[in-house]
């Protein structure tokens, strides 16, 4: 049975984004920033946002697990907000305490709107991949 996709947001640290990159990248799920990267560019100690948007089903891998592509706002070393796309198992997701009140994740979503996407900023900045 496929989980229902949960239309919330919940706040992560940037200790608990590492550890979602890297179980995205355990599994080889195919939305997700290298987790060198994210240790170098993000903000330390920041709040970053996901956002489920689809329920994602590879298959043509059957051996890798359902999971939640999310939209994630994340705060970068030079405190702007960036947009990106990770994909979370859907009990990962769940576990993550729910700590936002309605009004704040409505406002987070329109951020998630306004915010530059991952790949233009990193051309902006010359922020080049660190594998």
């Amino acid at each position: 049975m496929t989980p229902t996709l949960l239309r919330t947001v919940r706040a992560v640290d940037t200790a608990q984004l590492l550890g979602l990159a890297q179980e995205a990248a355990t599994h080889g799920f195919s939305q997700r920033l290298p987790v060198d990267w994210l240790r170098e560019h993000l903000a330390a100690e920041a709040t970053h946002y996901l956002f489920p948007t689809l329920v994602q089903r590879l298959t043509h891998r059957p051996e890798v697990p359902l999971q939640w592509r999310c939209q994630q706002l994340l705060t970068v070393s030079t405190g702007e907000q960036i947009w990106g796309l990770l994909d979370v198992l859907p009990d990962t997701f769940d576990k993550i305490p729910e700590t936002l009140d309605t009004v704040s994740k409505k406002g987070i979503v329109n951020r998630f709107e306004q915010a530059v996407k991952v790949r233009e900023w990193r051309e902006r900045t010359a922020a080049d991949w660190a594998v």
